[in-house]
């Protein structure tokens, strides 16, 4: 019985083209670099605090209960759990994804960029009931939303997902 339950973890963590345990790794570093800087936010700042960096970025503390750019944050609640399980059914989705395609370098980067940062957003949504934000960029007056590490990491792993399928196709061509 253990010897089998050895053979499945090894077959999961390997796969035809390599190894998941590499994405998994910087998937972990992308979920503690997230976790640890909400923890530092939520420790020296209040709700709404804000600390001037440059001319066009601050350092705030800001509470999402919605989505991307605050997308049904005025909702009565039922979307803390509806995201959650948004989150966790795209991390699992992300983990099939890994194991199939481990050997695929920018691929897999991407979707483990990904999977730390909804993984990140998830434990915020289910210990806070919001997602933390304190990354505030703007211009003349003009405010983007406030984002996080897990934000950032998810929007890389999309760019790179759309280079990806960009380079794909390119290949296919020649």
């Amino acid at each position: 019985m253990a010897r089998s339950m050895a053979k499945s973890k090894t077959t999961f963590l390997q796969s035809s083209g390599g190894s998941v345990l590499p994405w998994l790794g910087l998937a972990l570093i992308v979920l503690i670099a997230d976790q640890f800087t909400k923890v530092l936010i939520m420790g020296y700042y209040r709700l709404g605090d804000s600390t001037p960096i440059t001319g066009f970025f601050n350092i705030v503390r800001a509470h999402n209960t919605g989505a991307a750019f605050s997308f049904l944050a005025a909702a009565s609640g039922w979307q803390r759990w509806f995201f959650s399980a948004i989150g966790v059914a795209a991390a699992l989705f992300i983990l099939w994804l890994l194991k199939s395609h481990a050997g695929q370098k920018l691929f897999s980067f991407a979707l483990a960029c990904i999977l730390g940062g909804a993984i990140g957003n998830v434990i915020d949504r289910l210990m806070h009931g919001y997602v933390v934000d304190f990354l505030d960029v703007y211009w003349r007056g003009w405010h983007f939303p406030a984002f996080n590490i897990a934000d950032s990491a998810i929007t890389i792993g999309a760019g790179c997902l759309i280079l990806d399928e960009l380079l794909r196709v390119r290949r296919g061509r020649a």
